[in-house]
């Protein structure tokens, strides 16, 4: 799994980048808002990420009849949101302070899953058999949906409009990008999910369709929210 590991730190950095830019290039004072609500402020994002990733990961990997540990980048998005979620509402907060992630997130998604891909079978992250011309042969003599450069290119597509309306300072883009961010990659995944031999839970549904139909709720009532304040 070393290519795995090799995309994972391409990825972090790519998204390290692209924040270290976006910053000083439009979202100086998106970042004011998370500097004002103090340290604590990571350290429930990243504990959210890391329970919401690893449990998330994990539970669908022994839904799906193969224990072991497993990782989840949308587990983690959600992890991360409702513990950011409960910290914003203990300390007062109002507003979305996450649009200095948007481009990040995007960006991790485009390079991290390309590793997906390289790892192979051993990753997990495979699709379903398929007839398609371009279905990849990931090393067990079947061809499969490349899902993960379904979502990679989803997403590549999406950070491109971002930066164009950020680039704009577009005010709808500014208010709810991350809204937007989570609306269109929890969107993206649902779809994908139908392509991917994960057991379900309930009927053809598998718990990553049901964690992306919770985070799609979520960043609708968000933006409903703001328009109606």
């Amino acid at each position: 799994m070393l290519i795995h590991t090799v995309f994972d730190l391409l990825a972090a950095c790519a998204a390290l980048g692209m924040t270290l830019f976006v910053y000083h290039w439009r979202l100086r004072d998106a970042a004011r808002k998370i500097d004002s609500a103090g340290p604590l402020y990571g350290l429930a994002l990243v504990m959210g990420a890391a329970i919401g990733g690893f449990g998330a990961g994990t539970l669908n990997l022994w839904l799906s009849g193969a224990p072991g540990i497993g990782r989840s980048i949308v587990g983690a998005l959600a992890g991360a949101i409702i513990a950011v979620e409960i910290f914003k509402r203990w300390r007062g907060i109002s507003g979305s302070t996450g649009l200095i992630f948007v481009p990040a997130f995007a960006t991790s998604v485009v390079v991290g899953r390309w590793g997906c891909f390289l790892a192979g079978l051993g990753d997990d992250t495979y699709g379903t058999p398929t007839g398609l011309p371009w279905g990849h042969d990931f090393g067990d003599g079947i061809a499969r949906h490349p899902v993960q450069l379904y979502e990679s290119l989803t997403m590549a597509v999406f950070l491109a409009v971002a930066l164009t309306l950020i680039g704009r300072r577009n005010g709808f883009f500014m208010q709810n990008g991350f809204y937007l961010l989570v609306l269109v990659y929890a969107g993206q995944r649902f779809l994908w999910e139908f392509l991917k031999p994960y057991g379900s839970v309930v009927g053809t549904f598998n718990l990553f369709h049901l964690i992306c139909a919770g985070l799609v709720i979520y960043s609708l009532a968000m933006m409903a929210r703001g328009k109606a304040s």
